[in-house]
C-alpha cells in the first residue's frame, strides 16, 4: 500500500493521493523515515576511512614490544614518540592494538619459576638422612648475632654436629659438615644431607664437598618450612628451654650453654617420637636393650599388682621403624581425591 501511494503521489500530489487510497499521511512519512535509515548489509561492514591499516597496526605493536618500550605504559610510549616528532596514532589506539592481541600486561618475558618436586625422604636407621640448618642467638647488644650451624640426624634425633660462629659462612658450613662426616664415619652413597635453601646450603663449597665425599644433598622447597621439620622443631626445642637467655653475653657464654644443652638433649632428653628413648640410644643401637629392660620393669610392676591394669600387662613404646619428610600419599588418600 505503502509503495502504492509514493508512486500515484509522484503523479497526482502526496495529499491527492494519500485522500484517494485512505493512508495517512503520516504513515507515509514514518515509512520513508524507516527505509532512509535501513543499515548496511551486515555482510558488507564498512571501514572508516581513518582506521589504520594492518601495517600501521603490525608497526605500532612492534614499537610498543620493542625492548625500549616493553616495560612502558602506552601513555608513555606516545609522549615519548611525541618529543622526538613522531606520531602513530592515539594513546587510547595503542591500548586498542594490544587488546585486539591480548597483550595488556607486562610484555617483556616474565621469569618462569621451576616447579620444585616436594622432597620425600625416607630414613630406617642413623646416618642415612640428615637435616642441618643454622638459627641466629640475641648477641649482647641490639643487631648483634651469633650463628648456631646445627646438624641433626632425622633417624635418631641425634645432633652429630655443632658450631656456633659470628656469621653465617659457606666455609665455615663446610668445615662442620667435613669434620662431623669423618668423626661418623659415614662411607660414599651412604648419606643424604637436607637443607633450605639459605645462601650457605646451596653454596657451591658445600655442594662440591657432599660430591666428593659422596654424599646425596636435597633441599627444601623456597618458602616451604614443613620440609625441614626436624631442624624446625629441633630449634624450638633449643628456646624454649627454661634457661635460655635472652641475649648472650658473649660467643664463649653462647659455646658454653649450647654445649649443656646439647648434652641433656642427646642424653637426657626422652624423646616423644622415639617411643621416649633418647637420641644418644637410638644413635648407638642401645634401643632394643633400653626397650626389653623397660618391659622387665613393667612385668614385674604387673606381677605385683595385676589388678591396677586394667588393659592387661603393659608394653613399653616402641621405635619407629621408619622416619619420613614428607611421606607419599597412601592409595587411599590419592582415590579420595586428597593427593
Amino acid at each position: 500500500m505503502i509503495e502504492s501511494t509514493e508512486r500515484l503521489g509522484e503523479r497526482v500530489g502526496v495529499s491527492t493521493a494519500c485522500q484517494a487510497l485512505d493512508v495517512p499521511r503520516a504513515s507515509l512519512y514514518r515509512a520513508r523515515r524507516t527505509i532512509e535509515k535501513k543499515p548496511q548489509s551486515l555482510s558488507e561492514p564498512s571501514t572508516p576511512s581513518r582506521t589504520l591499516s594492518q601495517a600501521e597496526k603490525a608497526e605500532v605493536r612492534q614499537i610498543l614490544n620493542s625492548e625500549r618500550f616493553q616495560d612502558s605504559a602506552p601513555r608513555e610510549v606516545y609522549a615519548a614518540l611525541l618529543d622526538e616528532g613522531q606520531y602513530l596514532c592515539s594513546w587510547r589506539t595503542m591500548y586498542r592494538i594490544l587488546d585486539e592481541n591480548h597483550e595488556v600486561r607486562e610484555r617483556r618475558n616474565q621469569l618462569r619459576h621451576p616447579n620444585y618436586v616436594k622432597p620425600e625422604l625416607l630414613a630406617t636407621k642413623p646416618n642415612e638422612l640428615w637435616s642441618w640448618d643454622i638459627t641466629k642467638l640475641l648477641g649482647p647488644a641490639k643487631w648483634t648475632y651469633y650463628y648456631l650451624y646445627v646438624i641433626l640426624d632425622v633417624y635418631s634425633r641425634f645432633v652429630v654436629g655443632w658450631m656456633i660462629a659470628e656469621g653465617e659462612s659457606a666455609s665455615l658450613a663446610k668445615e662442620l659438615i667435613a669434620e662431623t662426616c669423618a668423626r661418623q664415619a659415614i662411607r660414599p652413597e651412604q648419606l643424604t644431607i637436607h637443607a633450605d635453601r639459605g645462601s650457605s646450603m646451596t653454596s657451591k663449597p658445600v655442594a662440591f664437598l657432599l660430591a666428593d665425599l659422596g654424599v646425596t644433598k636435597t633441599h627444601s622447597r623456597p618458602h616451604v618450612s614443613n620440609d625441614n621439620p626436624y631442624s624446625e622443631s629441633q630449634f624450638k626445642t633449643l628456646k624454649y628451654r627454661p634457661d635460655y637467655p635472652d641475649r648472650f653475653g658473649c660467643q664463649q657464654d653462647a659455646r658454653s650453654w649450647a654445649k649443656d644443652f646439647f648434652d641433656w638433649y642427646d642424653y637426657e632428653h626422652h624423646h616423644i617420637a622415639l617411643g621416649l628413648l633418647t637420641p644418644a640410644d637410638v644413635h648407638y643401637g642401645r634401643a632394643q636393650t633400653v626397650i626389653q629392660q623397660r618391659q622387665l620393669v613393667l612385668q614385674a610392676a604387673y606381677q605385683k599388682n595385676p589388678e591396677r591394669f586394667v588393659k592387661g600387662l603393659p608394653k613399653p613404646l616402641q621405635l619407629p621403624d621408619a622416619v619420613w619428610i614428607n611421606p607419599p600419599k597412601t592409595m587411599a588418600e590419592i582415590e579420595n581425591g586428597l593427593a
